[in-house]
This record gives C-alpha cells, structure tokens and sequence, in this order.
C-alpha cells in the first residue's frame, strides 16, 4: 500500500473534535507552563548557586494562588448565573401582576386611583399634592400618622374645587415632616407587569407605555 492511500485509510478529525482538544489545551496551559519552566530552571540552575528549598516552596505557592483565584472565579461566575436564573423565574411569576415600582405617576379610572409612598421612618403627617398635564396642582391631600416602609395611598379623583377629575394620567408629589424635621420620601406609582426579559443589564419588566421597561430590583411591592 502506497503512502497516497495510507493517508486516506487514515481517519479523519473533526473539526469539533480538534476544538475541544484545542480548549483542553489552553485550559491546561498556565498550570503546565509554569510547571514546565519550574523544571527547567531546576534542571538549568547554576550547581554552584542552587535554588534554595524557599524559592521552590514560594513559587509553588504561586501557581497554586493562581490556580485556586482561577477556581474562585469560576465559582463565582456560576453562582451568579444561578442567581439570574432564579430572578428570572421570580420575575416571570410577576407577569399580570401589579406592582408598585418608583415613579410620580398616577391614573384615574372610575372610582379612583392609587399610588405608594416609601419613607425611611415613621412621619407625624404626609401631604399629597395632584397635578394635571399642564403641571397645575388640583387636589391637596393631607395624611396622618404614616409607617416606615411602603405604604398605599388613594385619590378618589375629587379636586379641591368640589369637581371630579376626568379619567386619565396625573402626577403627583409627597412631603412628609416628623416633628419639625423634613423627611425624604420616595413616591411610587402603580402599574400592571405585561411581560419579562432578561439581558446583559439583568432583568427588567415591562409595565406598559406609561412607565415603560423597569428593572427587577425597582420593584417594591407586588399585589
């Protein structure tokens, strides 16, 4: 038999074949590298200058530092994508859902509306004031006692002329005082959860024209 057909008697890689054992290799390498020019070095030292047991035990150490951050990180990278997995199914569980999410948005519909607040702490009083499209406040609204935490209010769509509001998209503000003392609040708007993705930036769900693409971690509150 001919070298010619010695070589096509030959089996053949493939191509799929050749890249794993690529991959294997270049997986292999940093360890087998070092180990490779560790073993030279001893074999090449000068006899009359030989690597002391120190230098050995700190190199070896070295490659076993690299070798256990290289282990971490892939850990690491797996617990994250075993976290974003799990948020993703959490989010899909939301679809159809309503939530409150931040936001100073507020629709009226029949018989009324509500939106959220967020305080940080308890507060003697909140006020809560509605505006139009044109930014004109129409309903001035004060709270009592309010809990740290997220808490629901309501607009029966009255305005402080007596006249009821017509059905739409308003806004609105909060301030709220303890004693003396201003406090922060974070004003949340109401809206449905239509759908779900998930992508680079992490998960975010849809809620709509109104107040669009949010992200899983805005979520504050789901009913």
């Amino acid at each position: 038999m001919n070298s010619v057909q010695q070589q096509a008697d030959l089996p053949s890689v493939s191509s799929g074949t050749t890249t794993g054992i690529t991959a294997k290799k270049q997986a292999e390498d940093p360890q087998d590298r070092f180990l490779k020019l560790l073993v030279t070095q001893m074999k090449n030292q000068d006899p009359l200058k030989p690597l002391d047991n120190a230098e050995v035990t700190s190199q070896l150490a070295q490659i076993s530092t690299v070798t256990g951050i290289d282990k971490l990180n892939s850990t690491l990278q797996q617990l994250v994508s075993s976290t974003d997995d799990s948020r993703s199914v959490e989010a899909l569980e939301m679809i159809g859902h309503s939530a409150f999410v931040p936001g100073k948005s507020i629709s009226l519909e029949g018989e009324g509306a509500i939106a959220g607040i967020e305080l940080e702490q308890s507060v003697d009083q909140a006020i809560v004031t509605i505006f139009d499209s044109s930014g004109i406040a129409i309903h001035t609204k004060t709270l009592g006692v309010q809990p740290a935490g997220v808490s629901t209010i309501g607009w029966d769509g009255a305005t402080d002329s007596g006249a009821k509001a017509a059905d739409g998209d308003y806004t609105f503000t909060v301030t709220a005082k303890q004693g003396d003392k201003e406090v922060k609040v974070n004003t949340l708007s109401f809206g449905t959860v239509n759908s779900v993705s998930h992508g680079d930036l992490g998960t975010h769900l849809d809620m709509g024209n109104k107040l669009g693409l949010v992200s899983l971690s805005d979520i504050k509150q789901v009913f």
